[in-house]
């Protein structure tokens, strides 16, 4: 599974980011967390707020911080 956690570095997209390893870790799914940073690369997505999280190439969440019990059904 590959994740991409997108956005600029904010305290939200850090949070973002600890949420997502704590759901792989605790669901125990083989995943690829993957930060991105750059803001071109962001916008290929078509996110335009952060923090967004994409599992296998699909954007799952923008602009918010998604709970951990949401996550976990993503990664099922």
């Amino acid at each position: 599974m590959d994740i991409k956690v997108l956005g600029p570095g904010c305290a939200k997209c850090a949070q973002a980011e600890k949420v997502v390893n704590e759901a792989v870790a605790e669901t125990g799914v083989a995943a690829r967390i993957e930060k991105i940073t750059d803001t071109l690369e962001i916008a290929g997505y078509g996110v335009f707020g952060t923090p967004a999280i994409v599992i296998n190439g699909e954007v799952k969440s923008v602009g918010k911080i998604p709970k951990k019990a949401e996550l976990k059904t993503w990664l099922k």
